[in-house]
């Protein structure tokens, strides 16, 4: 079963017609990236998607007893019946399977981590605070003593009505806060983060990755060149179109540079596929996850010896948008999710979310920690990986970490790992063998 919550609809509720404003309003009287226009639809401080005049993520009070449940059919009931309780979009894996799911992440941690130093754990856009708490509470359960007195957890979360969610939610056990904090800011900016950081820590990203903004590139046909596509007004300031323009944006071309040929994703490997679009050549678009390059850019550069856990969708279904990775952009009307066919539909109302390439991740991953596929010198050494990467399905992340029993109906369903096969985890640690 392809699940599509878990994104971060989840995160926030709409306040109706107070949040909605217009593609134009966004794009001023120069013209800006796509990447931009989706940075301000999902993140402007009074009229974007995760304003911070949105209402609370949706928070159980307490456990699913999934034991307690018959089967697929009786959990499905009982989330409608939580769904209009709380009157939200969705709720967060980490919600719905608390505490385990938080438990198998700091599970992973622990048999990673050296705990010969203080544990250091930041996590990017903590939603309600759930996960921060669950490992926290794992820790001061499971880990030797030393290990959890001496931890420090820090959220970095941009929305300051999340950020006070989460200081409530950690809060809930005292001898937390000690080991708690929140830095309400934007984890892409470098000068947030201070000084390079040279000790061991970790690193949690939770459907972070998919409502990170994207650009796109645009080509009349295959052999014509990539160009950027920007935003302008036309008409009177009425209608905003797109414009082409050849590649010149630095961030843009870092990204290009790192995918490589391999930019035209559905095209990669289907030899037929290449020969019929130089028979019959058409336009193309595809995304780029420039909001990602920029994100671990900074990351790598702040910590440069971090370990890395990310989870998101790989793919996602029913995207009618145009281009390789397009995004699907959702709202909610009279209680139904409307999806859209345009990006530009996005008016501060709608959720702009999309899958993430886990093969492109660990490229820009490995990029951005100073690793080269390029061999400068004929006949020279090429060199070692700065990183050590897995990408696991997220059925498998949670049997090997996690206690999946605890997650089964009577009838042996378990949404846990039955109801998100869209989803995976990336997990990325440094090695130790290079100077």
């Amino acid at each position: 079963m392809v699940l599509r919550a878990a994104v971060v609809l989840h995160r926030s509720k709409l306040c109706g017609s107070a949040l909605r404003f217009y593609s134009t309003d966004i794009v001023g009287v120069n013209p800006i990236l796509v990447r931009n226009f989706i940075h301000s639809a999902l993140y402007h401080p009074e009229h974007g998607y995760f304003s911070k005049r949105s209402g609370p993520v949706g928070v159980l009070q307490s456990s699913i007893r999934f034991n307690q449940l018959g089967g697929r059919s009786a959990y499905m009931k009982y989330l409608d019946k939580l769904y209009k309780m709380h009157d939200i979009s969705w709720f967060t894996p980490v919600e719905l399977f608390k505490p385990w799911y938080a438990y198998a992440i700091a599970e992973a941690i622990m048999r990673t981590a050296n705990l010969s130093v203080p544990l250091k754990i930041y996590e990017i856009g903590g939603g309600s605070g759930t996960c921060a708490k669950g490992i926290l509470d794992y820790m001061m359960l499971n880990a030797p003593p030393k290990v959890y007195s001496s931890m420090k957890y820090t959220c970095v979360e941009i929305s300051p009505s999340l950020a006070q969610k989460q200081r409530e939610t950690v809060g809930e056990v005292r001898s937390h806060l000690s080991k708690f904090n929140v830095e309400c800011r934007d984890a892409t900016d470098r000068n947030g983060w201070g000084k390079k950081e040279t000790q061991p820590c970790w690193v949690i990203m939770l459907e972070v990755l998919d409502n990170l903004p994207h650009d796109l590139v645009y080509s009349s046909n295959q052999a014509s060149p990539w160009m950027e596509v920007w935003l302008q007004k036309v008409n009177d300031d009425s209608q905003v179109s797109e414009v082409h323009k050849p590649i010149q944006d630095p961030l843009i071309s870092r990204c290009m540079d790192i995918i490589g040929t391999d930019i035209d994703y559905q095209a990669r490997g289907r030899i037929i596929s290449k020969i019929v679009s130089r028979i019959f050549p058409k336009p193309r678009q595809a995304w780029l996850p420039t909001g990602c390059l920029r994100l671990l850019e900074t990351l790598h550069s702040a910590l440069p010896n971090m370990s890395l856990i990310a989870s998101d969708f790989s793919y996602l279904p029913d995207v009618t948008i145009a281009g390789d990775r397009a995004p699907l952009v959702s709202s909610k009307k009279d209680g139904k999710t409307v999806d859209h066919h345009s990006y530009l539909d996005a008016k501060g109302d709608a959720d702009i979310f999309f899958p993430t390439d886990f093969w492109l991740l660990e490229r820009i991953d490995h990029a951005c920690s100073g690793f080269s596929n390029q061999i400068t010198k004929p006949g020279a050494f090429k060199p070692l990986k700065k990183r050590r990467t897995i990408t696991l399905e997220s059925a498998a992340f949670m049997e090997e970490f996690g206690l999946p029993l605890k997650t089964r109906t009577k009838d042996g369903y378990n949404p846990l790992l039955d109801d998100f096969r869209n989803t995976k985890f990336y997990l990325s640690v440094p090695t130790h063998n290079i100077k």
